[in-house]
């Protein structure tokens, strides 16, 4: 079952503008050591930051509280598969906030996907609870 579905557009112009005025204090105060690892060794290094900076607003919209309720950014991060597939991860409040959304019974996986278009950066991230197994590796759910 869908438990949230959020999206954002980002200007990338408008990030790279934001990292030339703010520098380090905006990427500590946003991104994790792997987002800004993962940007700063890109070609479009605002690129990255920006579809990073959109996921982080799509899935707290699909958390249900957009950035409050004690939210941080870095509660919400994005690395990569090795096959560059995107992952996004909770912790502190928004781990805290999943748990919450997420019904007895299930457990919850959150889907996110990234594309950019200069100037434009897209994140959309859809949280799905899904059953736990049982025992004999059938999902609780009726057929």
């Amino acid at each position: 079952m869908i438990l949230g579905i959020g999206t954002d557009l980002a200007n990338i112009d408008r990030i790279q503008r934001t990292l030339d005025r703010f520098g380090d204090r905006f990427r500590n105060r946003v991104f994790t050591e792997v987002e800004q690892r993962k940007s700063e060794r890109r070609r479009d290094v605002a690129g990255t930051y920006a579809k990073r900076w959109a996921a982080k607003e799509a899935c707290s919209k699909a958390l249900g509280t957009g950035l409050r309720m004690g939210i941080a950014w870095k509660d919400m991060s994005v690395s990569n598969l090795r096959t560059g597939q995107p992952v996004m991860h909770v912790t502190g409040w928004a781990a805290d906030r999943l748990a919450k959304m997420t019904p007895p019974g299930h457990e919850a996986h959150i889907h996110v996907t990234l594309t950019d278009d200069h100037p434009w950066a897209q994140a959309i991230v859809m949280i799905e609870a899904r059953p736990f197994a049982d025992a004999a590796g059938e999902s609780g759910g009726d057929a």
